[in-house]
């Protein structure tokens, strides 16, 4: 399965190499129609991913499919494991929509520009994908080991759904940022001004951090913090190591297309919070329930996920839609 691991992180690698070295070598401010075209990129290259899990899974390539998955104890054949996929991308994808909005208050209030936001957010995927790796890795070794542990990230996503309702990403972000900011500035050297696209530049012969550093921090904890509410999120589809790290990389590489796309019309989905709260609510409870779920629902329970996941997801955004237009009506 090393191979398996190890041609994913090298596709990974070309893929941002091309991101960074071809198509954004200048700093530029990415327009609506560029967010939208690597959005879709990265839709279609999940999809793809999804058909190939399919034949491999299938094929037993690499040694995929082999082993037991501790969440329903069954092996994985290529559509179960397509269907956890797609499933965990789309839950992992929507969890990560209320960390866009959080990541556009952190630019805003820095006032980091808008040609340099690519870049902040192309590093932060690199340290994204290391903090989730261990994270997926250390989540995995538990399930595995300790099937109990199912029930304890159920009941701590049931609390994060119900918590969510009542606390804003405005306060999640105030809060990350005051302490963040305060620990770099009070041990490290920081300038207020914009040095290009540098993190650090050398001045009067020391090295010191310009706010696109800052920026990145602070992009990097709240991946972190939005981390621990996801990940165990998508514990409740599958313990598949392979499939569970896959699905995070496709959602984190389309959540840096969809800042672009999002960032600005991203409050105007003011039920996106309600959405995001049932969504985790919904997961936990499948967690909790487990095998009796599982029972009730029969073979497809994934596939019923993902379609109940879809409804709430598009229920929010119909919703939003409506209440925006009787706002403006009303105004």
């Amino acid at each position: 399965m090393i191979f398996a691991w190890t041609g994913f992180l090298v596709f990974i690698g070309i893929v941002l190499a091309l991101d960074l070295g071809v198509f954004n070598k200048k700093a530029h401010a990415p327009t609506l129609r560029e967010a939208t075209f690597f959005t879709a990129g990265t839709v279609v290259m999940a999809s793809a991913f999804a058909v190939l899990i399919k034949f491999a899974y299938d094929g037993h390539w690499l040694e995929l499919g082999n082993h037991v998955d501790a969440v329903d104890k069954k092996i994985n054949d290529g559509s179960l494991a397509a269907i956890k996929f797609l499933t965990g991308y789309v839950v992992e994808l929507s969890l990560s929509m209320d960390n866009v909005f959080v990541i556009a208050l952190i630019f805003e209030h820095l006032k980091i520009p808008l040609i340099y936001q690519h870049r902040v957010l192309f590093w932060g995927i690199l340290g994204a994908l290391v903090m989730r790796g261990l994270m997926i890795g250390i989540g995995a070794q538990l399930v595995q080991r300790y099937h109990w542990i199912l029930l304890v990230f159920g009941a701590f996503l049931v609390f994060t759904g119900l918590k969510m309702l009542f606390s804003s990403a405005a306060e999640k972000e105030a809060e990350v940022e005051s302490v963040i900011t305060k620990w770099l500035r009070r041990h490290f050297p920081v300038t207020d001004q914009f040095h290009e696209q540098h993190f650090a530049v050398r001045i009067g012969g020391q090295w010191v951090l310009t706010p696109l550093a800052i920026a990145l921090v602070l992009v990097e904890t709240t991946d972190l913090i939005f981390a621990v509410d996801s990940i165990p999120a998508i514990f409740a589809i599958t313990a598949d190591p392979f499939l569970v790290f896959t699905s995070n990389v496709f959602a984190i590489l389309c959540l840096r297309s969809l800042y672009f796309g999002l960032a600005g019309l991203i409050a105007r989905f003011r039920h996106l919070k309600v959405s995001l709260a049932i969504v985790l609510t919904i997961v936990g409870v499948k967690m909790l329930g487990g095998k009796a779920i599982r029972d009730f629902l029969g073979d497809n329970s994934n596939l019923i996920l993902l379609a109940v996941i879809f409804i709430v997801l598009i229920g929010g955004g119909v919703t939003s839609w409506i209440a925006d237009r009787q706002r403006g009506r009303a105004a």
